[in-house]
């Protein structure tokens, strides 16, 4: 049965990121927007810190005990927590939140991918003394959307066992901290036979410093800017045989378990990227609602709607969208921690989160007029940073036809 109120776990550990999030993360919110490639180094080493005494490692759904004090099953709360946790530092700056150590989308890929062994074989270094950072890279200049168009390339060299990896991969998100500032790797998708389509494609761990991978742009982003994106060049850069995640063997079929696993890393991910645009949203919400109060402007809630002003039904309607966006993040992670099957959920929550971030910013924007437009308040930074949430790990118009294909039992040929 999902629960509506937070777990007890959850809710012991909201006055620390609470804390976090309003004495770390805010007042440098404007410094770090307005200083782009500088890295939060201070934000960084905190929360290491933090993770490593609390146990947690990283951001990562990890969960010890099994059984409660005595003896019975305890229930999996690992990305219901994960989603609390992301949700609360995005309230305070989702950026700086993106440069949290952690495995990030490197690390999920390991999990849905990788075998046990390369699981405790690569996540290990996200449990050791210094900050360490993962990434994921698939988008290509011609595969956005449709990563059946990925062109970079995985070819084996049988005398030396390894793989030899060609292309380029574009807006990798924390790509210079996972390759270039600590010793983290990249999970870069690449085809071991372009012919057979998705059926080729698989998963390859690079670690930070391999010869011939190489950051060789990072972007000017219009939000989310303390959160490095950055286009990596593969030029045959060799990792161990080992390293690919899964089979190298290719079934010649609509989906192959190297799709399947690019397909649920984005199941486990796209929930928390949900959770994310729901802090910034709420962010918004209640500053717009704090700064009308200071201005005598109170919601009457309990009256009539045809009795309220214009602005109070306005903020009573935001209000409806943050709460049915959080609901849907709170189903797809239980669904998650469950081991069930969250295609659906998992985009619905996505589409719905990016739409409601998007209009709740950009509406707190306009009910304040050249307040909400001015930089002396961080809602037009909100604005900007609102965006991406219905961009990356899967467009809205992509999770759309996810969400259609599941409920109509459509196949991706047969609803474009």
């Amino acid at each position: 049965m999902i629960e509506f109120e937070a777990p007890k776990p959850i809710q012991m550990m909201d006055t620390a990121l609470e804390t976090v999030a309003v004495n770390m993360m805010r007042p440098k919110s404007r410094y770090f927007d307005e200083h782009e490639h500088e890295i939060p180094w201070d934000y960084i080493n905190f929360m290491h810190m933090a993770m490593r005494q609390t146990g947690a490692g990283s951001l990562a759904p990890t969960e010890k005990k099994k059984v409660d004090e005595q003896g019975k099953p305890r229930p999996r709360i690992g990305y219901q927590q994960l989603a609390f946790t992301l949700e609360r530092l995005s309230w305070g700056d989702v950026g700086m939140y993106l440069c949290t150590p952690g495995g990030g989308l490197g690390a999920a890929a390991v999990e849905a991918a990788g075998t046990p062994e390369q699981k405790e074989k690569f996540l290990a270094r996200f449990k050791g003394d210094k900050p360490v950072f993962g990434a994921m890279a698939m988008t290509e200049s011609q595969a956005g959307s449709d990563t059946s168009a990925i062109r970079a390339a995985a070819v084996l060299d049988r005398e030396t066992n390894e793989w030899v990896l060609n292309g380029e991969k574009i807006f990798v998100t924390a790509g210079h901290k996972a390759l270039c500032e600590s010793d983290g790797f990249v999970v870069v998708w690449a085809t071991i036979d372009p012919e057979a389509g998705r059926a080729g494609m698989r998963a390859f761990v690079v670690p930070a410093n391999t010869p011939g991978a190489t950051v060789t742009k990072l972007e000017h982003k219009m939000g989310i800017r303390a959160s490095d994106t950055v286009s990596i060049v593969l030029q045959d850069a060799r990792v161990p045989f080992e390293n690919l995640l899964g089979s190298a063997e290719v079934v010649k079929e609509p989906t192959t378990k190297g799709f399947k696993g690019a397909m649920a890393t984005f199941d486990a991910t796209r929930p928390l990227v949900a959770a994310t645009a729901v802090g910034v949203a709420r962010a918004a919400l209640e500053e717009l609602k704090s700064m009308l109060a200071e201005r005598g402007i109170e919601v009457r809630y309990g009256l009539p709607r045809q009795k309220m002003t214009n602005i109070e039904r306005e903020v009573v309607d935001m209000e409806v969208l943050l709460k049915s966006a959080w609901l849907l993040v709170i189903k797809a992670v239980w669904m998650a921690d469950n081991q069930r099957p969250n295609s659906k959920e998992a985009s619905m929550c996505k589409v719905r989160a990016g739409d409601i971030v998007t209009k709740i910013t950009q509406r707190a924007v306009e009910l304040l007029g050249p307040l909400g437009f001015s930089r002396d308040y961080l809602l037009e930074k909100w604005f900007r940073d609102a965006k991406i949430s219905d961009i990356y790990e899967g467009t809205g118009q992509i999770n759309r036809l996810i969400v259609a294909r599941q409920i109509l039992d459509y196949s991706g040929r047969d609803l474009r």
